[in-house]
């Protein structure tokens, strides 16, 4: 998988990318990450990207021909499956999206920043909206980042364990059980007995049951989801 991003701010971005399981993808070739500064692809004088809005209010908003030429020279070296803009407004990321782009070979993201882009840039250049909740945030870096996590991880050969994606939360409209680990007892508490019996079909049924529970609890949204689907 390829995914390039625009930015006005790179060096925000990198980071996430120099360390963990992110970096270890990128390390074992099963991801490309490439950054492009917006401001390298305008013609305005002091690397402008931004201009005042028409019909007047607050806010600078991100003009459309640095995009569409940043965006232009990508699609001449390969073709795209999605470009997505990250914005407050747009679909909500959840765990259904980043199983779909996971399958994907080449993705663009752009970083929105100040009040937005030119509406015409989201008509006639993106054909995904991505939030990744009901918040604003400075610009769309540190969401796209969040996206890239989400989908990176499930690229097979990234983890570890290659099951372990799909116990996560939300893989199956449900929330992952309690999970334990050494020692067995600590301070009085202890660990539910069937986890230490060995017996792995009634695991499996004390974890459904304990996902179920767990999921009725805190998002029981969850499941009227799941029961229209």
């Amino acid at each position: 998988m390829r995914i390039d991003i625009i930015t006005v701010l790179p060096e925000l971005l990198k980071s996430p990318f120099e360390a963990s399981i992110l970096k270890r993808a990128i390390e074992k070739g099963l991801v490309e990450i490439h950054f492009h500064n917006l401001r390298d692809y305008t013609n305005k004088s002091y690397n402008q990207v931004d201009d005042y809005q028409f019909g007047g209010g607050a806010g600078m908003v991100m003009m459309i021909e640095p995009i569409d030429a940043c965006i232009s020279k990508l699609r001449e070296e390969r073709t795209y499956d999605e470009i997505i803009y990250m914005t407050p407004d747009g679909e909500t990321l959840n765990q259904n999206t980043a199983n779909q782009l996971s399958l994907k070979e080449n993705i663009i993201i752009l970083c929105g920043h100040y009040k937005g882009v030119d509406q015409r840039v989201r008509d006639h250049f993106i054909t995904k909206e991505i939030s990744i909740g009901d918040y604003v945030l400075s610009g769309g870096e540190l969401g796209a980042a969040v996206l890239c996590d989400t989908i990176i991880r499930l690229i097979p050969g990234v983890l570890g364990n290659e099951t372990s994606a799909l116990t996560d939360s939300f893989q199956d409209n449900l929330l992952a059980p309690p999970i334990y680990t050494r020692p067995s007892e600590y301070k009085g508490w202890k660990v539910p007995d069937v986890l230490l019996g060995g017996n792995f079909p009634e695991i499996e049924k004390w974890r459904e049951e304990e996902a179920y529970k767990r999921t009725k609890q805190r998002r029981p949204d969850l499941l009227n989801d799941q029961e229209e689907d």
